[in-house]
């Protein structure tokens, strides 16, 4: 049975980090390396982890807050499993999560995969739509896939292929658009396999701020103009729809 290492940044996350952990903890496929790196918590967050007393737990405590992505990729280089997951501290998973996208991977020999997702808002669950498949340009025009549902083959990657880049917000879109771009395709269950919590993972309300910062992700990316643009548009267009939903 081959290893899953999680990667779970968190920050002053005492409100949701039990229920989050307790998701993990209790997954049906139990070879887990669970890999928290507190980015200076302030508040009881890594005491209510150290309460859970599970070694599978693995806590990095960090001596200054360095944010969400370079705590992530804190955590991949201190993870040793075959397959490494994500999730967020106010984010859960279904019981069968890993086990299904680990069945998926192997049954398959894919390199990445992903799950459908259900937000959560005022106690009420609402299913979002996720594609059985995706790549590289499909994912430039519509960002569905979900990061705490993401699982990747270290067998096939190496870490540094997915590092995330230091930018405050969308780091997690643009490592995914880093691990397709040579031609990978990404594959998804299109069951509801986490729960995400709206309106707790938003870093700005200010809408136009987060237009420029999307549009700026985009110029990272080798596109001539007028792909950009397009894709740009797109990617607003389903951004909308997808809030539009809720």
């Amino acid at each position: 049975m081959k290893k899953v290492s999680v990667v779970i940044p968190v920050h002053n996350s005492h409100k949701h980090i039990e229920e989050c952990l307790n998701s993990v903890i209790n997954q049906t496929y139990k070879n887990l390396e669970i890999v928290v790196v507190d980015d200076l918590s302030t508040d009881n967050t890594v005491q209510i982890i150290e309460g859970l007393k599970d070694n599978r737990i693995k806590i990095i405590k960090l001596e200054e807050n360095v944010g969400a992505a370079v705590a992530r990729n804190i955590g991949v280089d201190n993870s040793s499993g075959e397959y490494i997951c994500y999730i967020d501290s106010d984010d859960y998973w279904v019981e069968d999560k890993v086990e299904r996208e680990v069945k998926l991977m192997e049954e398959n020999d894919y390199t990445f995969v992903y799950g459908g997702y259900a937000y959560l808002k005022n106690g009420k669950t609402k299913k979002a739509r996720v594609p059985s498949s995706v790549n590289y340009n499909q994912l430039l025009k519509n960002h569905t896939i979900f990061t705490s549902t993401v699982m990747l083959n270290m067998e096939h990657l190496k870490k540094e292929d997915i590092y995330m880049p230091n930018i405050r917000r969308g780091q997690d879109m643009a490592t995914w658009w880093q691990v397709l771009k040579p031609g990978i395709t990404a594959y998804g269950i299109t069951d509801t396999i986490a729960i995400y919590r709206v309106g707790e993972n938003s870093l700005s309300s200010n809408k136009f701020k987060a237009l420029k910062r999307t549009w700026n992700i985009f110029k990272r990316e080798d596109l001539g103009i007028f792909k950009r643009l397009y894709c740009y548009l797109c990617y607003i267009y389903y951004a909308i729809k997808r809030r539009l939903s809720l």
